[in-house]
Formats: C-alpha cells, structure tokens, sequence
C-alpha cells in the first residue's frame, strides 16, 4: 500500500510537470518536461533529504555536540524499535521540526534552536516522537518528494509567466496556457501536498502518543508551536514554501490563511483527536528509557521546564 500510494504521488506531480510544459511549449515542451520529470524523481528518491536539509541550512550535531537532545531522540528510537535516524538543527526563533529520508535506515529528524530553547524536555521528546512517527510510517519519503517536485513545478510556473511569453514557442495556447500554467499549476502542486500532509499529521500525532506514554506531552507542545510559530518568522521556511508540509506546524506567516488552502490539520482538531485517545485509555505514563528527567545522564537533570540548551 505504501509503495502504491508513492507511486500515485509521483504520478501527480509528474502529470503537472507535465502539464506545465505542454501549457508553455506543447507536445515538445511536454517531452522536455517528462524527461525531465522522470530524472527528477530518481534523484529526488536518493537526493531529496540533502536538498531539503541544505535548503534549511541545517547541520548535524552528536552526542558532543547536543548531548541532551541527542539523547532524547536516541531514546525514543530506541522505544520505537526504530535506527537512530541523523540528528540536525536549523538556526530559527519560531519553535518547529521536521523529518526526512527515503527510509528509517535513511532518515534524519531536524529540530529548530527556538523549538529547543522555548518548549520543556517533556514537550521536546514528543515533538521528535511525532517526527519518528513520520519516519516510522514511512511519511518522510512522500513528503520530501513532493516537496521538491513542488517547489519545481513552481519555480518552472514562474519561469514560463516571466519568459515563456516572448514569443511562440509551438505554445498551442499562447499567453492565456502560459497564464494558466503559471496561475493553476502551484495551486495543483499545493493541492497535492495538502492530500499528503494532512491525513499523516494525525498518524504520527497518534504514533507519538504511543512512542511517549503521554498524549498530553504532544498536546502542550502543539499549544505553544501553534501560538509562537505565527509570530516568529521562519526566513529559510519562507524562501522554500514548498517545504511548509514537512514541519510539524505551518511555519509560514501566512499560516492563517483559509483552512482551505492549510497544508495542515487544525491545531485544534488535533488536540481534540489526542485528548479523545487521553479519554478512551487509561492513564500512561512514560516508558522508563524516555523517562525525561533522565534523558543526557552524563549530568544531574535540569528543570523539565527548561529545554536542553539552557
């Protein structure tokens, strides 16, 4: 089923590329566009996580470099019976993270400075819980794909707005296909990551309350992201839109837009689905290799109220 649906994935976004370029250069322009297309997706398939990493200027830290929080997803993998996935971290005040990587042999969880530095121990292990749910799900490679064949569908949209009206390029609509494509195609793209995103969110929201014990954890982490992240900008997530999907809240500023157009659930929907399974459980507490006042033993345990870089 998990191969079926990113073989329909790819199929879409191949089929807008496509698109695109017969709007702009016709049948030719739609070859040019398929092949391109298809080299895309091989090297998206082993390349995309890099990309999308490289395009978030994040760096990888250890357990010299980070020793609490690499500590935190290094136990929670461990509860997962997941491999331990690399560890990044992106320079941004607005509290977020996401995952990536074709595989969990393959994958890398990032977190941002201002997510550890705002949110407590508790609330930083269930936000890298939700994050191993996509990579235990096996979200992460979906996700990244479309990410990137989506900021291309874009990028080549506004290339043909900007340059495709010149003259006639065996174009069989003119300026009015080069409007369209420029106008429909991101939307299209958009529409795709929607269908993407929104279902896996609550997968791994429900995956991260079972890795944790504790739903309640992801429901105080998901409260603070969702009233910080609109008010603190997250510049590398802006200058690749395509990208929003991945993180665990919508952090562009445009996040309150229309839900029509939200590449996430509402935050509220959200809590009311973890609060339900709070409801339908008995009380869990959390497993004793997570347990997170002993999460980075090499020290005594800070206040939980305190994320892992002071």
């Amino acid at each position: 089923m998990a191969f079926l649906r990113t073989a329909m994935l790819l199929a879409a976004m191949t089929a807008i590329f496509m698109g695109v370029g017969y709007m702009v250069g016709g049948t030719g322009g739609m070859a040019i566009a398929f092949l391109v297309a298809a080299g895309m997706n091989v090297f998206t398939y082993w390349n995309a996580d890099k990309l999308v990493l490289r395009m978030h200027n994040a760096r990888e830290v250890d357990a010299r470099t980070a020793p609490e929080f690499y500590a935190i997803v290094r136990d929670l993998s461990a509860q997962a019976s997941l491999p331990m996935p690399k560890v990044y971290v992106m320079d941004s005040p607005q509290p977020n993270a996401f995952a990536t990587g074709r595989n969990p042999e393959n994958a890398a969880v990032c977190a941002t400075t201002g997510l550890l530095r705002s949110l407590s121990r508790e609330e930083i292990a269930a936000v890298m819980a939700h994050e191993l749910g996509h990579v235990k799900n096996r979200d992460t490679l979906v996700m990244t794909i479309t990410a990137t064949i989506a900021g291309a569908i874009s990028m080549l949209a506004n290339f043909a707005f900007f340059f495709g009206g010149a003259r006639d390029n065996n174009n069989p609509f003119g300026f009015v296909g080069i409007l369209v494509a420029a106008i429909v195609a991101p939307i299209a793209a958009l529409l795709v990551q929607m269908a993407v995103s929104r279902t896996r969110e609550y997968s791994a929201d429900r995956a991260a309350a079972e890795i944790t014990g504790r739903p309640d954890w992801l429901i105080s982490a998901l409260s603070k992201i969702a009233q910080a992240a609109p008010r603190m900008p997250n510049d590398e997530a802006e200058r690749h839109p395509a990208t929003a999907h991945l993180f665990i809240i919508n952090p562009l500023s445009g996040a309150r837009m229309d839900n029509l157009f939200a590449t996430h659930p509402a935050t509220a929907n959200r809590i009311a689905a973890l609060q339900g399974m709070m409801r339908s459980g008995p009380a869990a507490s959390p497993p004793a290799s997570i347990a997170v006042p002993r999460v980075g033993r090499t020290g005594p345990a800070r206040n939980s109220q305190r994320g892992p870089w002071g």
